[in-house]
């Protein structure tokens, strides 16, 4: 079972020797999972555990709140996330302002020595840390061969993401991109597995129901909302799995301008409001758009609701 310590200072005692992938690993995507197996396997030849380091906040939220990006993953699901690709120990420390504002040099003493003594430093070619990210992969080599330990750079994963079209480089960033356009398919293909968005249930305006078809809406805070649009998916309700119809938008048919996620699970009966609800994302189905008249909104949900049926009986 993966150890998670939370906080630098519940790093005690220190490793005696480790292997180390360090990142703020937002969304696990198959990038991170691809660093993670090549640190696994040096892991596997030395006897070492494999350690996940990763911060809580984005450091960008503090150093430069207004560059942060929108988060992927949860706290929570990045851990969980961590733990299936394969880190033996998940360290989490606090982004403050302390940490952040350490030297690279002073990081790579204070912190990566000190608190892990890495046999190996798996990271990816971008990897940049300490106060202005001004310490790279180079600054490792460099203080690697004074201080003990040898620092592998992985080369970028590159996948064929949209069809017909060149590999993309796999990031954090592709992925936002692309939720950021509806592409829910395309993502998934860079995640390895579907983007899910999961929040408490909030009670709205029972609008959905009153068309008979009520839906679960969900209360996001921080997460990254994909595209405005009409979604296939599934809802997770507890250990429960439904087929959903899942729209993101701002009721235009009414005039309202609040986002806001509505998910209908089809075939569940019941009040969600409260409920912990995780909603998975299958493919876009169409754009949001006004409609002249109830009726006309009713028609087009219940061939929503149809395809949404006939593409998750798919899986």
């Amino acid at each position: 079972m993966t150890r998670i310590i939370h906080g630098l200072d519940a790093v005690d005692p220190p490793f005696a020797t480790s292997v180390l992938a360090i990142g703020n690993f937002d969304g696990v995507n198959r990038a991170h999972q691809h660093l993670l197996s090549q640190g696994a396997m040096f892991a596997a030849v030395t006897g070492h555990p494999l350690v996940a380091l990763t911060f809580e906040p984005h450091p960008l939220t503090v150093v430069a709140p207004d560059r942060a990006p929108a988060r992927l993953t949860s706290e929570s699901e990045k851990i969980r996330l961590l733990a299936e690709a394969g880190a033996d120990v998940v360290v989490v420390a606090h982004s403050d302002t302390k940490l952040l504002g350490m030297t690279a040099d002073e990081f790579v003493q204070e912190v990566i020595c000190e608190l892990f003594h890495p046999s190996h430093l798996v990271e990816g070619a971008n990897f940049g840390f300490g106060r202005g990210r001004k310490g790279n992969n180079e600054t490792l080599r460099r203080l690697g061969g004074k201080l003990g330990f040898e620092t592998c750079v992985v080369a970028p994963l590159k996948l064929q993401v949209e069809p017909g079209q060149p590999a993309e480089t796999v990031s954090s960033t592709l992925v936002r991109r692309l939720l950021g356009e509806g592409k829910v398919q395309q993502a998934a293909v860079c995640l390895g597995r579907r983007y899910v968005l999961e929040g408490p249930v909030g009670r709205a305006q029972q609008r959905g129901r009153s068309l008979g078809f009520p839906t679960a809406n969900l209360q996001i805070e921080d997460q990254l909302i994909p595209a405005e649009g009409v979604y296939a998916g599934f809802a997770e309700v507890g250990s429960a799995r439904y087929s959903a119809a899942i729209s993101i938008g701002r009721t235009p048919t009414f005039g309202e301008n609040v986002l806001q996620i509505e998910a209908h699970l089809l075939d569940f009966e019941g009040d969600l409001c409260g409920t912990i609800v995780r909603l998975e994302f299958q493919r876009w189905l169409r754009a949001q758009k006004r409609f002249e008249s109830v009726g006309a909104l009713v028609t087009q949900i219940e061939a929503d609701v149809a395809r949404v049926r006939r593409f998750t009986m798919k899986g």
